[in-house]
């Protein structure tokens, strides 16, 4: 299972496009902010793993 770290650059209604911060991919994700944890916003780190995204602490 991959794990990959992303930052939240821009929201649209219900979904938000998140950056692959590795550099791996340019191509930003596009997902539903009902996939997300409760408190995202612009500029929101986040964790993927096993399905599951969490806030990342700074």
């Amino acid at each position: 299972m991959t794990e990959k770290d992303y930052i939240i650059v821009k929201i649209e209604g219900e979904y938000a496009y998140l950056h692959d911060l590795s550099g791996e991919c340019s191509e930003d994700v596009f997902i539903a902010l009902a996939l997300l944890p409760e408190g995202c916003d612009l500029g929101t780190k986040l964790h993927y793993e096993a399905f599951e995204y969490s806030i990342l602490k700074d």
